[in-house]
């Protein structure tokens, strides 16, 4: 399902759309990234909908299998990865009325760098305070803005380089279509 094998931590290019989470698993549950808003798949389910507009502050990315558990930013092993086989969660503030929400994914089999999954979460932060969440439902600038912040190192995992390198990818990845 992954068109090219650039990913980000949890994010990867399933067809024509980005999804966070593993879309291959069988019975699994991911979220994608489309033009009108966040879409979760869920097994016996036809899907949610979280339009783009709604969203007013977030998005935050937990570790676990429970979504209570809003306060787990993860465990590290000391390869710099994130620890556990357990999903994630995507949390966030919706509008009308403001209420918080979060949609579960499941992992992938391959390990996350916990670089890689840091800069995804600064990257929505940063795209939901400027206003601009939609670009993620451009599946061509959220491949630029990926391929800017895919592999690259950063010895420093301080909020203010997390939040300049997101921001330098909004610049890398330029306007988009969305």
């Amino acid at each position: 399902m992954v068109d090219d094998g650039t990913f980000l931590g949890p994010l990867e290019r399933a067809n024509d759309h980005w999804a966070v989470g593993d879309p291959t698993r069988a019975g699994g549950r991911w979220v994608e990234f489309r033009p009108d808003g966040l879409f979760q798949r869920e097994p016996d389910s036809d899907g949610r909908l979280i339009p783009w507009s709604r969203i007013v502050s977030g998005i935050r990315i937990t570790w676990g299998k429970h979504s209570w558990n809003i306060n787990d930013k993860g465990v590290y092993t000391l390869k710099g990865t994130v620890a556990g086989r357990n999903g994630g969660w995507l949390h966030m503030t919706l509008r009308h009325s403001y209420e918080d929400d979060q949609m579960g994914f499941d992992r992938h089999a391959r390990p996350y760098r916990a670089v890689d999954a840091l800069r995804l979460e600064y990257l929505l932060r940063h795209l939901v305070a400027e206003g601009t969440p939609h670009l993620l439902g451009d599946s061509d600038w959220v491949g630029r803005a990926v391929a800017y912040l895919a592999g690259g190192t950063n010895l420093w995992l301080t909020a203010p380089s997390l939040r300049r390198v997101a921001a330098e990818a909004l610049a890398a990845a330029g306007p988009g279509s969305a």
